[in-house]
């Protein structure tokens, strides 16, 4: 399903995209997914809308029987990509668990400013990106999923999680379908 609608206050939020996403083998051409991020946040800005960039600092507690990181990571890992061009309004949220809500304020933020839709982005689609939407969905937001602005470590992972979590979640539109509904949502304000 494409995306149909995005409420009046609908937020951005760019799981992960930071220094050590760049360098790690994804599905999809990571310039191609940062490039789409980034275009989503400035036209999120000129709407006036919030963008919440988030990074992962730390992992979750817990044995697990895979590793996400191997080897020392270089001091700079969790820094965001200066491609994504933070400003100062946006919010950043730095996690420590796959999804972007717990133990973080991301709740309290977009609620604190009335926001009822979220569009999530990022990396990993099947990890940090779906944990997300899954969690925004129980809080009750709507969740739109930014389809060509997100990758996986692993290509069926990803469709994985476009063909039968994403449908489940919300709705999924490309870049170029939450831009049309932008300038769309303008278009009709300023219609006389």
């Amino acid at each position: 399903m494409t995306v149909t609608q995005l409420d009046s206050r609908t937020a951005l939020i760019v799981i992960d995209l930071q220094k050590i996403m760049a360098s790690m083998p994804v599905a999809h051409p990571f310039t191609n997914i940062l490039e789409n991020a980034a275009r989503l946040a400035g036209i999120f800005r000129q709407h006036d809308l919030p963008v919440v960039l988030v990074n992962v600092v730390e992992a979750a507690p817990g044995r697990t029987e895979q590793s996400h990181f191997s080897g020392a990571l270089p001091p700079d890992w969790s820094e965001l990509l200066p491609e994504l061009n933070r400003q100062p309004q946006d919010h950043l949220v730095s996690k420590r668990t796959w999804g972007a809500f717990t133990e973080t304020d991301l709740e309290e933020y977009l609620k604190s400013a009335g926001v009822t839709q979220i569009v999530v982005c990022g990396v990993a689609t099947s990890i940090g990106v779906e944990s997300t939407a899954r969690q925004a969905h129980e809080l009750g937001f709507n969740v739109t999923l930014a389809i060509d602005a997100m990758t996986d470590l692993s290509a069926e992972a990803h469709v994985n999680s476009l063909d039968r979590i994403f449908p489940k979640l919300g709705e999924t539109g490309t870049t170029q379908d939450i831009v049309d509904l932008l300038s769309k949502r303008t278009t009709e304000m300023y219609r006389p």
